[in-house]
C-alpha cells in the first residue's frame, strides 16, 4: 500500500460534511450511540465522521438522509466532494478499518506487505517513491507505516493471512543484507499462531491474480471491504457482489500458493537454515 499523504490541517469536505450530519442529528435529538443503533454500526463510526476523520459513503448517506428526513442533503454534500479529496478519504479508510479489522487477507505482488515491513525495508520503499518524497515527509510516511504494525499486538487478536510472490523475496533490488533481516522477520512472525503467510511460486501453470494485489478485511460490524490500489488510484470496494468476486479470486490464489508448512521451508532455504 502507499502511504496516505501527510494530514493537511485545513478544513476538508469531510469536516463540513461532518459537522453537516452532527447538525442533523442533534435537530432530531439523538445521541451518535442512538444513531449508530439505527443505522446498524458502531458508536465510533459516527464520531468518526462527525470529527471529519472517516469519509461518509454514498449507500450510508441515502441511509442518513431517510433516517434523518434531510431531503437528501447529505447525498448531495458527498456529491459535490472533490476528486483528490475522495482519494485521499479512500486511503484514510482503509487505515481505519485495517485497524479494527477481525479478520485481514493480504496479497502483494511487489513489495512485502506495509503491516510486515522491517523499519529498514519500509525506509527503502517509501525512498524509492517518485517524484522522491523530501526527508521530513519520508520519515513521516515510515513512522506512520510501523506505527500500524500495532495492529499485531492488539487483543482480541486479529486473524491475519498473507500472500506474497516469491519474486519479492528474490528481488535484488536494495541491500543484500537488508533483503535478509526482512526475510527473517517474515519467518518469525510465522511463529504468531493468528497470522499465515503463504508464497506464490514462481513456475505455475495459471495466476488467479495477474491484475494486481489486493487487502480484504472483515470489519467488527462483519461487513467485508477489499481495498485494491494502483497507479494513482485507489478504491475501497463494498458492494456484495464486487467483494464476493475478490474473495473468490483471493480463494483461487490460497489454493495455488505454497503452503504454509512449504512456505515456511522456503524462507529456511533463503535464509540458509536448512
Amino acid at each position: 500500500m502507499q502511504p496516505a499523504k501527510q494530514k493537511s490541517k485545513r478544513i476538508t469536505s469531510w469536516h463540513l460534511i461532518g459537522a453537516q450530519l452532527a447538525t442533523f442529528r442533534k435537530a432530531a435529538r439523538l445521541t451518535q450511540a442512538a444513531l449508530a443503533e439505527q443505522c446498524s454500526v458502531g458508536d465510533d463510526t459516527i464520531s468518526s465522521i462527525e470529527q471529519g476523520r472517516r469519509a461518509l459513503q454514498w449507500d450510508f448517506a441515502v441511509q442518513l438522509d431517510e433516517l434523518l428526513d434531510t431531503k437528501g442533503a447529505l447525498q448531495v454534500a458527498v456529491s459535490k466532494v472533490p476528486q483528490k479529496e475522495r482519494f485521499s478519504a479512500f486511503v484514510q479508510n482503509f487505515v481505519d478499518y485495517e485497524q479494527e479489522a477481525v479478520t485481514l487477507l493480504s496479497y502483494q505482488d511487489r513489495v512485502v506487505p506495509g503491516l510486515l515491513q522491517t523499519e529498514e525495508y519500509a525506509r527503502f520503499v517509501v525512498s524509492c517513491l517518485y517524484p522522491p518524497p523530501e526527508e521530513d515527509e519520508l520519515e513521516k510516511w515510515v513512522a506512520d507505516r510501523i506505527d500500524r504494525q500495532k495492529l499485531l499486538n492488539r487483543k482480541p487478536r486479529p486473524m491475519l493471512h498473507f500472500i506474497l510472490e516469491e519474486s519479492i523475496l528474490r528481488s535484488q533490488i536494495g541491500d543484500p543484507a537488508m533483503m535478509r533481516s526482512q526475510i527473517r522477520h517474515l519467518r518469525q512472525c510465522m511463529e504468531l499462531p493468528f497470522l499465515g503467510l503463504q508464497i506464490m511460486p514462481m513456475k505455475l501453470p495459471k495466476h488467479a491474480a495477474f491484475d494486481g494485489p489486493m487487502v480484504l478485511l472483515e470489519t467488527p460490524d462483519h461487513d467485508h471491504l477489499v481495498y485494491v490500489e494502483g497507479q494513482l488510484t485507489s478504491y475501497l470496494h463494498e458492494d456484495p457482489d464486487d467483494v464476493s468476486v475478490l474473495q473468490q479470486k483471493c480463494g483461487m490464489l490460497r489454493s495455488q500458493a505454497l503452503s504454509v508448512e512449504k512456505s515456511a521451508r522456503l524462507l529456511d532455504e533463503l535464509l540458509g537454515e536448512t
